[in-house]
C-alpha cells in the first residue's frame, strides 16, 4: 500500500496531507526518513509521523456539523478562536474537516478520520454541488441570476455552471439559494458581488444529497449508513 494512502487510512491525516508530511521530512520508515510518496509499505515496516507510531486503522467515523459564525475550520487557532474541533470533542477520534467554510459562513461541513474519502471529495475532478442560502444585498434580477447560473469571472477565475433559485425578495435584500461544484475560496461571496448583490448572511445547506435539515449550529450528527454509501460512490 502507497504510504500516503496507509497514513490517511490510519485516520492520522488526509492523502493530501500526508504528501505534505512525506516531502517535509516528518515521515520516517523503519527509523529512516521518507520522502519518496510512491514507496509501498510493506508487511513488518514501522512507520513513524511526527515520531508518533501509526499503527492499524481505527474505527472510522463520519460526522456533518453545523458550523457556527466566528468559527474557523482548522485543528488549532494562533488566535484562540473557537475551532470546528470543538464541536467535535467528545469523538474519540482525530477527525478533521472535508473542505472548509470560510469564518461568517456557517452550515453544513464534514468531518471524518477517513482520509481516503476526504482525499476523494476534495479532489477537483469529483464533483460534487454545494448548496448554499445567501441573503444579498438589493434585489436580485432575473438577468442577473441567469449570469450566475453561466458563470461569472470572480478575479481571474470563470465559475461553471451554477444552479439559482430566487426564494423571496423585496427592494433591499434577497433570499436566493444557489448550487456550486468548485470550492474556491470565498467563491459564493464573489460571484454575488460580481454582479452586485454583496452577501449579508451565507449558509451551507447541502453538500450533495447530505441536508442540513434540523441540526442546530455548534452541534453534529452521524451520516447514516446510506448517506456514508452515497458519499463512497460520489
Amino acid at each position: 500500500m502507497r504510504i500516503n494512502k496507509y497514513i490517511a487510512q490510519s485516520g492520522m491525516a488526509s492523502r493530501r496531507k500526508a504528501d505534505e508530511l512525506i516531502i517535509n521530512g516528518n515521515v520516517k520508515i523503519n527509523g529512516a526518513v521518507m520522502k519518496e510518496p510512491g514507496y509501498d509499505v510493506q508487511e513488518g515496516d514501522q512507520v513513524t509521523v511526527n515520531g508518533r507510531l501509526v499503527g492499524a486503522a481505527q474505527r472510522l467515523e463520519y460526522v456533518l456539523i453545523n458550523k457556527p459564525i466566528g468559527m474557523v475550520t482548522t485543528a488549532s487557532d494562533d488566535l484562540n478562536r473557537p475551532t470546528v474541533m470543538d464541536v467535535v470533542k467528545d469523538i474519540d477520534a482525530r477527525l478533521f474537516p472535508v473542505g472548509r467554510l470560510d469564518y461568517n459562513t456557517t452550515g453544513a461541513l464534514l468531518m471524518t478520520n477517513d482520509g481516503e474519502m476526504a482525499f476523494r471529495l476534495t479532489h477537483p475532478k469529483h464533483e460534487i454541488y454545494k448548496t448554499y442560502r445567501a441573503v444579498v444585498s438589493g434585489i436580485l434580477s432575473n438577468e442577473r441570476a441567469a449570469k450566475l447560473r453561466k458563470g461569472v469571472d470572480i478575479g481571474g477565475f470563470i465559475t461553471s455552471e451554477a444552479k439559482v433559485k430566487i426564494i423571496k425578495g423585496n427592494r433591499s435584500s434577497t433570499v436566493v439559494e444557489i448550487s456550486i461544484k468548485e470550492g474556491k475560496n470565498r467563491q459564493v461571496r464573489k460571484m454575488f458581488a460580481a454582479v452586485g448583490n454583496p452577501v449579508q448572511e451565507l449558509e451551507r445547506v447541502a453538500i450533495g444529497e447530505i441536508r442540513l435539515g434540523h441540526l442546530k449550529p455548534g452541534y453534529y450528527r452521524k451520516l447514516t449508513r446510506e448517506e456514508i454509501l452515497y458519499l463512497k460512490n460520489c
